[in-house]
């Protein structure tokens, strides 16, 4: 029997590719059991965009007011009942596999708490590797959208301005849980139009005597996590 999984989508001001977002996933091989589209107090055409992907598919739409990527994943979670869940930003685009591959990994893999995989940031290949705990200390390298399983889900640290995810797959290091990979890209974030959900910078920008502001903050939000899991 196929796991029930939920499609949480955090939206803000992403409405110029919210509709293609929800329809990669209606296009899934593995149906979800539900997709859910929490607004974070967007400012742009949400509710016209809304209305047009309504006329086509059937979504639940939840509305706060703008409090952040990670308090809008945790609402769609609380509401959802899945026992799969995975949190699809406004701005990705999948395979019509992603679904059914991820839930197999899970699957053949009874002891991992999720599945992750390669993608594309536009036209980069935004690089990943085998699940390595020592490495996942130094640097994340799991995307916030990888399904995972309900059980295990502790939430999203809703104070942390950046490194929601790795803070995510560090908490659940610290109990002993782990992710299993898959080489393949099964899905991309669009690139254009206002600020993306996502952000890449390429890597020699971290390496320059001198810091633009972007860095000087993933800097510093980076040593937060540093500081809270002592890594």
């Amino acid at each position: 029997m196929k796991p029930l999984i939920s499609v949480i989508i955090p939206v803000y001001n992403h409405t110029h590719t919210l509709q293609k977002c929800v329809e990669s996933v209606f296009a899934q091989t593995h149906k979800p059991i539900e997709v859910i589209i929490v607004n974070d107090g967007s400012t742009d055409k949400f509710q016209d965009v809304v209305e047009e992907i309504r006329r086509k598919f059937t979504v639940k739409i939840l509305e706060q007011q703008n409090k952040g990527a990670s308090s809008a994943r945790n609402l769609g979670f609380w509401e959802s009942g899945g026992e799969y869940v995975i949190f699809w930003d406004a701005d990705t685009v999948a395979k019509p596999e992603m679904l059914e591959k991820m839930a197999d990994t899970l699957l053949n893999n009874p002891m991992a708490s999720y599945a992750y995989s390669q993608f594309k940031f536009g036209w980069k290949t935004i690089g990943s590797h085998e699940f390595d705990p020592e490495l996942l200390k130094k640097n994340n390298y799991i995307d916030t959208t990888s399904l995972i399983k309900r059980k295990d889900f502790p939430g999203f640290g809703e104070s942390l301005k950046r490194f929601q995810d790795w803070d995510l797959w560090l908490a659940l290091l610290e109990t002993g849980k782990t992710g299993k990979f898959i080489p393949e890209v099964l899905y991309t974030k669009i690139v254009g139009g206002t600020k993306n959900i996502s952000a890449w910078l390429p890597s020699f920008f971290y390496k320059l005597p001198w810091k633009l502001k972007r860095v000087r903050e993933y800097e510093e939000a980076k040593k937060i996590i540093q500081q809270k899991y002592q890594i």
